[in-house]
Formats: structure tokens, C-alpha cells, sequence
């Protein structure tokens, strides 16, 4: 038999609901819906509320999820780490709580570092970063605040730090999904898994 994520039959963090619309049943999803969380909660050990959150419109579920593998699984020339740096640091710019945590816990995770996503979230010019990452996060930092500002000076001081035209539609495009992302978290009252905020704070055990 296979295994239930546990957080469907609990949809709530701590002693409050994860969203304030509904969160539908496991029982109640399409099967390429419930399947995916299956598969999320075999890696991670749990189901990250973002899926359970958005599964109240399977269609718009689909499409968030398919234009975020785009975006985030692709190769190219950032870093996984990098891509991360990005959504926590716009999404600390949009006082987004879930995206801060959720991803604040993945960037700690892929960089090894348990106190970078606290410091690009809560200012990123102060962070531990070289001055390749803090060129991107410039970027898309105006992406997020000032986009009807870009121009090729924009692009120039990208290129300065090797990055290609290509990098920089990279960095627009995460920054602006993320956007979306952070605005819809903040209407719907998403609250982040208990479990995002210790993961990669204490360096495993050697």
C-alpha cells in the first residue's frame, strides 16, 4: 500500500490552518496531483504546504509547478544555490514568509552555510557573498522594486561578472515568478512547514 503524506490529513502548522481557503483531501486530488506529493514526501520526508496549499486549483497547481521546474531544474549558468539566493532575498524584499523560510531552508541546504539565508534575507549587500552573487542580487533586486528602471547599464554590470543575457532573462524570470508566488502566499495566509525552519542550521555530524 502506499504511504499517505501525513500533512493532508493535518493541514494546519503549529495550532493555525496553513491557508485560508480550503485544503482539499489526498482521496479528492487528480492523480498526477497526489502523486507528485507522494513523491515530494518520499525525498524531503514531508509535503511542503505550497503543494497542498495549491492543489485547491489543480489547473493553476499545474501550471505554477510546471513553469517552476522550468525555471529552477534547468541547467544554465546559476547554480542551483544561486536560483535559491534569489527567491529568499525578493521574496524577503516582498515580506513573504513562506518563500523566506521554505527556500531559506533549501539555499542553507545547497550551499552549506546555516547563516547565509537569514543574511540575504534580511539584507543581502551585508551577506557572506562574492561579488559575482551580489551583482545578481542587484539585479534582480531591481527586477523586483524598480523593473521599468532596467536598461543595458543592467545588463553591462551583469556581463562584468560573467554572466550572459541569457543568466540575466534567468534572473528576471525567477524573480518575477517568485512575485507571483509571494503575493499569492501572502493573500492565501501560507504558512511555512514547521519542519523548513532547522533544516541545514546545524552542520550534520561527520
Amino acid at each position: 500500500m502506499t504511504a499517505q503524506p501525513r500533512a493532508a490529513s493535518a493541514p494546519q502548522t503549529g495550532a493555525r490552518p496553513i491557508s485560508r481557503y480550503p485544503v482539499p483531501a489526498l482521496a479528492d486530488l487528480p492523480d498526477d496531483i497526489r502523486q507528485r506529493m507522494l513523491e515530494v514526501q518520499e525525498k524531503a520526508g514531508f509535503v511542503p504546504n505550497v503543494f497542498l496549499t495549491l492543489a485547491h486549483r489543480p489547473d493553476e497547481f499545474r501550471a505554477f509547478f510546471a513553469y517552476h521546474d522550468a525555471l529552477m531544474l534547468k541547467e544554465g549558468g546559476l547554480t542551483k544555490g544561486e536560483r535559491e539566493m534569489i527567491v529568499v532575498a525578493t521574496s524577503g524584499a516582498n515580506q513573504c514568509l513562506y518563500c523566506v523560510v521554505a527556500h531559506g531552508a533549501i539555499l542553507r541546504v545547497y550551499e552549506k552555510q546555516p547563516l547565509l539565508a537569514d543574511q540575504v534575507a534580511v539584507n543581502y549587500r551585508k551577506a557572506d557573498l562574492s561579488p559575482r552573487q551580489r551583482a545578481m542580487l542587484d539585479f534582480a533586486m531591481k527586477v523586483c522594486e524598480a523593473s521599468h528602471q532596467i536598461d543595458e547599464d543592467d545588463f553591462a554590470a551583469l556581463r562584468e561578472h560573467g554572466f550572459s543575457d541569457e543568466d540575466a532573462w534567468d534572473i528576471a524570470a525567477i524573480t518575477a515568478f517568485f512575485g507571483l508566488s509571494n503575493r499569492m502566499a501572502n493573500t492565501i495566509g501560507m504558512r511555512p512547514n514547521d519542519e523548513f525552519f532547522l533544516i541545514g542550521r546545524v552542520p550534520k555530524a561527520k
